[in-house]
């Protein structure tokens, strides 16, 4: 391929990255009055990289810098979900960052991590994956600590930690697969691992797969993100609760399709799947905070997503019903978060009390997005759930499928205790509470317009799923 070539099939990358370093440097020379500049390069980056997108998104599947990133149907949709995501956190942090001290650094930071987390989807070599995980993490570091209080300082410190030691491990399995393989691109690994010592690739594979564990936010590296959830500001924990998992789930479904039969790693991600789709539910019970409710949902979000990765190469349904529940968990858990944002001053389930009689639309816009959690029809997730059931039970893990619908009934009663006192008439006690606190504009908006691109990707999800061949995705 030539460079010519090369360029177009990256553009959507090159895109993401040179709008954050614009928005880095404008940052640096512009007075603090006029920091929404860095917003708007901000702004026509991710759109740039959602329109070359989708320009790219037909074309035939290819691989650049000798067979290392991937540019096919997969990468070309993580991209559009990624870039179309990161455009919705900007839009619903606009109040909260506005004006503030940090706010071209913060816009700087959403861009490289999304493009560390488009690199992860697109990686097709070890070395490619090890460098877009620490993209994709090291700005989520400072994303989390920008609050600058109590909570966002330890969830930053347990978000690092955490982190940097998921980074270790994820390059000590790389030097493993590659002293065992003598190459780090997939199709190498796939070519030679067969042959490897097992216990070795056993070793390489469980080091691996826990780096992309913890981006993802799955059990046991899961304690971060409830944390990091509910201490940093709204706009950075709308994001890491999102991005980063997009890509870290697409990363691990291209690994795991390498790796050798002799190697149970089937069991293992499914045994990991109904653990973390559990732990999640259990957790988010007892929480009152909506924020760390909505933490402890994604890590229950992350244990579906896990599904279809078990099933990798097993069911032809595997890779579509991913990226669907991506693209559905995607705009329906920043919907929620949108929501949150709206009325920041809120951090208790109680004070939501009334909403939908004093603000219709953001009661509506939030009674979509905790229903669509749960995958309740016709919301986008409840095709994501339904696909993800289906792919298990096309690749003979009919357990699981049951799993995921057992997971599903459990999770209801916790979204009904957010459900509930927003429909519920307002007493004296919540005079202070969301339905009196005036909404702010951007938040808001961004909240109604997650809701209704949830309820229309359900639909046509589930239309496009009835009447197309799935097998057109890849």
């Amino acid at each position: 391929m030539d460079m010519t070539a090369m360029v177009l099939a990256l553009l959507p990358e090159i895109c993401l990255l040179a709008g954050a370093v614009l928005a880095l440097i404008s940052g640096s020379f512009l007075p603090r009055r006029r920091q929404w500049v860095s917003r708007l390069i901000a702004v026509a980056a991710l759109l740039a990289t959602a329109v070359t997108a989708a320009v790219a998104l037909p074309g035939p599947p290819t691989t650049v810098f000798d067979g290392s990133y991937a540019v096919d149907g997969a990468t070309g949709i993580a991209r559009l979900v990624l870039a179309l995501s990161a455009l919705l956190v900007i839009g619903l942090g606009v109040d909260e960052l506005a004006g503030g001290k940090q706010e071209s650094e913060t816009y700087a930071m959403l861009l490289l991590s999304t493009t560390g987390a488009v690199l992860l989807a697109g990686a097709d070599d070890l070395l490619v994956l090890a460098v877009a995980f620490l993209l994709t993490s090291i700005p989520l570091y400072g994303l989390v600590g920008l609050a600058r209080t109590p909570a966002a300082a330890e969830a930053t410190m347990k978000t690092y930690l955490l982190g940097a030691l998921s980074g270790i491990t994820l390059l000590l399995g790389v030097t493993v697969l590659f002293g065992v393989a003598a190459t780090t691109t997939y199709a190498g690994l796939a070519e030679r691992l067969p042959a490897a010592p097992v216990a070795a690739v056993a070793l390489g594979v469980v080091a691996v797969a826990a780096g992309l564990l913890f981006e993802a936010g799955a059990v046991p590296l899961h304690a971060w993100v409830p944390d990091a959830a509910q201490g940093a500001a709204t706009t950075a924990a709308a994001f890491l609760t999102t991005v980063p998992k997009l890509g870290a789930l697409v990363a691990l479904y291209r690994f795991v399709e390498v790796l050798p039969g002799e190697v149970a790693w089937p069991l293992l991600v499914a045994v990991l799947a109904v653990v973390t789709m559990t732990v999640g539910n259990l957790a988010a019970f007892a929480q009152d905070d909506p924020r760390r409710l909505l933490g402890w949902s994604t890590v229950s979000q992350v244990g579906y997503l896990l599904v279809p990765v078990a099933v990798a190469g097993r069911s032809d349904l595997a890779l579509p019903s991913l990226l669907l529940y991506l693209a559905a968990y995607a705009v329906t858990n920043l919907g929620a978060f949108a929501v949150v944002a709206a009325v920041p001053g809120v951090r208790e389930l109680a004070g939501y009390a009334g909403l939908a009689a004093a603000r219709p639309w953001l009661g509506g816009a939030l009674l979509v997005s905790l229903l669509g959690l749960l995958g309740t029809p016709p919301t986008a997730v409840f095709v994501g759930k339904l696909t993800v059931a289906a792919a298990a039970w096309d690749g003979g893990s009919a357990w699981l499928a049951l799993a995921v619908l057992a997971n599903t009934l459990l999770s209801l009663f916790y979204y009904l205790r957010w459900i509930g006192p927003t429909f519920r008439r307002r007493s004296a006690a919540t005079d202070d509470g969301a339905a009196t606190a005036p909404p702010r504009p951007w938040a808001a908006g961004a909240a109604v317009a997650a809701g209704a691109a949830g309820l229309a990707l359900g639909l046509g999800a589930g239309v496009a799923w009835t009447l197309l061949d799935v097998t057109l995705i890849r």
